[in-house]
């Protein structure tokens, strides 16, 4: 049980997301917005609740670090999609998203081809610049932190009610939408620049 409980935990979230954005589309019911929010912060939570337990039990994986890699892209990627489809962002935000994720996750199948992971030990990164700002703790948990954050004031700020305070939240989560976009561009330059060297041994064979 402790060897498949991290991935659990992963594939939770992506259940729960699409959970998530069925109680968006209950329009005009404020409970369903409320059991959102609720369900985004676990779901939030269990972003890093998945390495943690992997880490803690030893069972970290080739296997796994690409399912957490997955799961993370479905999540982002349904709340930005639908966020957009809602009227809630602009419409450059998915796609500037869903650009960086298709070229990233590309070239990091060749460099896991070569035996290398996004994260951990055996990363696919060598410089010690790329290393933090792609695989570090500090740069992964910021990215995660200015998503969650995002996530959760936009649909906090989007609840068909009235109270105090509404449009500052909603300022907040499309402030933090933008800085996340930001972080998703800088964080995939190092991937592209490293990825270099596997074209370079492709050539070579």
């Amino acid at each position: 049980m402790k060897k498949n409980l991290a991935n659990i935990i992963t594939l939770s979230r992506i259940f729960l997301v699409f959970i998530v954005i069925g109680l968006l589309y209950c329009k005009g019911c404020i409970y369903s917005y409320y059991s959102a929010l609720f369900l985004t912060a676990i779901l939030m939570w269990f972003d890093g609740l998945d390495g943690f337990v992997a880490r803690k039990f030893s069972v970290s994986s080739r296997f796994g670090a690409l399912l957490d890699i997955m799961g993370d892209r479905i999540v982002e990627n349904v709340f930005w999609v639908s966020f957009c489809a809602l009227g809630w962002i602009n419409v450059a935000i998915p796609i500037i998203v869903l650009t960086r994720g298709i070229v990233v996750d590309s070239l990091r199948t060749l460099a896991f081809e070569k035996g290398y992971t996004a994260f951990g030990k055996t990363t696919m990164m060598q410089g010690k610049v790329a290393k933090f700002i792609v695989a570090s703790n500090f740069s992964r948990f910021t990215y995660a932190v200015c998503k969650a954050i995002s996530f959760f004031f936009l649909i906090a700020g989007n609840i068909p009610a009235d109270y105090n305070y509404k449009s500052v939240l909603l300022k907040i989560g499309i402030i933090c939408a933008v800085i996340s976009v930001i972080f998703c561009v800088l964080r995939g330059l190092p991937v592209i620049f490293e990825s270099r060297r596997f074209f370079a041994c492709e050539n070579k064979e």
